[in-house]
């Protein structure tokens, strides 16, 4: 749906990230995505994050044709105040997850900056992740529509919002939302209540019948825009996306280039995840005995611990694996040729931009929605295997729990995914079929580019008719 560039110019859009990679990755890209249809975006986030994607800004600044650049506000976080030590700006900073809940108390401390923010820019609508809930009330106060972003599919919301709605809300556990406490969850209640609609990194081809039932349900209406990951075609904004690799991508490509196709498996849990120490020797002795290639990608704060890999590992494994301590450029690996498959905690970033290259996966959810992006995975969509856990690691427990899959099940459920065979083939048609649907969806015509004309020309028609009802009003006054 084509926007004339004046029509586009009269909107101004607020982006307000969660600080944590897999929500804030996504959203940059959405904010820089809507930037391409010459629409004032503008992102508030602490110094930190935005350290994280300033240089990918620039370049858009300088390269994109018709690209509208995009302001960034500084808010500083509050690190005294919450009890948090300094430079904590990200949740995968935080040396302990039992400072969790300080992490939540901050971000919760940064409504009064992001009010004077939108007070002064007077902004026509406000993009805020749903962890974000106060962004409800600034909304509100301003009169300006709130549309939130959840960093999940539409098919986990919508058993989200279903499940609320049959249970009134009445509870909610540390292990289904790792970084929210109950404290806080009649304000999410009330945020949602004042949404507008909804921003989905997803596509509509993909999961149509939970994104119309969100919307039957939830009574708002849902934009899929992505998968988003592809709008980075260049590929220093593939390796940087995100953050700094911690490997230069010509190790990782020549590496790659060496092995066959469909051979390589990618194991990576995630920015944030954390595993005992005693899980993490389990994974390594799986995929020594698997006998199969592989890049396993581990936290560089957990990879430099003494004991956690298994001795000698490294160097038994170092012709047929690649270990990556620290950040790893995801996409880049994932669209290589040689990688056969993913093994990942199915955080939804990780599964869509998995489903983006067409490579099949093995499923080890580890808390929250991530279980129910593995029920979409391998029960309704078909393209995945799981290893087998059924129960979440609850935040800061995770050594008193210890390791929940052997090295055993590793063997036995990467064999069956790398090693081929009638079912495996056929799963890896279908995941190459949903990615063809994946890129047609983004290109000119498809259904998120359809989708961002929708949400534009939805603002502008809310934006107009509250200015023809101050009109309105100021004409009755002027009457009286």
């Amino acid at each position: 749906m084509a926007l004339t560039q004046q029509a586009a110019a009269e909107l101004h859009i607020f982006f307000f990230p969660f600080m944590s990679p897999g929500h804030l990755i996504p959203m940059v890209d959405i904010a820089r995505l809507i930037a391409t249809h010459g629409i004032k975006v503008s992102i508030a986030t602490t110094p930190h994050n935005i350290s994280r994607f300033k240089s990918m800004l620039l370049r858009d600044n300088s390269s994109t044709a018709n690209y509208n650049h995009i302001n960034l506000y500084e808010l500083q976080f509050p690190f005294t105040a919450a009890n948090l030590p300094e430079n904590c700006e990200n949740l995968d900073c935080l040396p302990t997850r039992q400072l969790s809940y300080n992490f939540s108390k901050a971000t919760m401390m940064l409504q009064p900056q992001a009010d004077h923010l939108v007070r002064l820019h007077s902004p026509d609508a406000i993009v805020s992740d749903f962890n974000l809930p106060w962004t409800a009330q600034i909304a509100a106060k301003y009169g300006i529509p709130r549309l939130a972003f959840y960093g999940t599919c539409c098919f986990s919301i919508s058993i989200s919002v279903a499940m609320a709605i049959s249970s009134h809300a009445n509870t909610i556990s540390s292990d289904t939302e790792p970084f929210l406490v109950p404290e806080f969850f009649n304000k999410h209640v009330e945020a949602e209540s004042k949404t507008y609609g909804v921003v989905a990194n997803s596509f509509y081809e993909l999961e149509q019948e939970y994104v119309d039932y969100y919307e039957k349900i939830a009574g708002k209406k849902v934009w899929p825009v992505g998968p988003v990951s592809l709008f980075n075609t260049k590929t220093i904004d593939i390796t940087e996306r995100g953050n700094k690799a911690s490997i230069e991508k010509d190790k990782i490509l020549t590496w790659l280039d060496s092995r066959r196709p469909n051979d390589v498996l990618y194991v990576c849990f995630g920015s944030i995840s954390v595993f005992a120490k005693s899980q993490i020797l389990e994974i390594g002795l799986g995929l020594e005995a698997s006998k199969r290639p592989f890049i396993w990608v581990i936290r560089d704060n957990i990879a430099n611990q003494d004991g956690v890999l298994p001795d000698g590992f490294e160097e038994r494994v170092k012709n047929r694996g690649l270990i990556i301590k620290g950040w790893a450029p995801q996409v880049l690996i994932l669209n290589h040729s040689a990688v056969g498959g993913f093994m990942t905690h199915c955080g939804w970033n990780s599964v869509l931009e998995s489903v983006t290259a067409g490579v099949p996966l093995i499923t080890w959810p580890l808390f929250g929605e991530q279980f129910y992006n593995e029920n979409f995975v391998v029960n309704r969509l078909g393209i995945g295997v799981g290893i087998g856990v059924e129960t979440g690691l609850a935040w800061g427990e995770e050594e008193e729990i210890g390791a929940l899959v052997k090295w055993d099940r590793v063997v036995e459920t990467v064999n069956r995914l790398m090693g081929g065979g009638e079912a495996v083939e056929e799963m890896r048609e279908r995941v190459s079929q949903l990615g063809e649907l994946a890129r047609s969806a983004v290109a000119k015509g498809g259904s998120s580019v359809v989708n961002i004309g929708r949400l534009v020309e939805d603002l502008l028609s809310l934006k107009n008719e509250k200015l023809m009802n101050r009109q309105n009003i100021g004409a009755m006054r002027n009457h009286e």
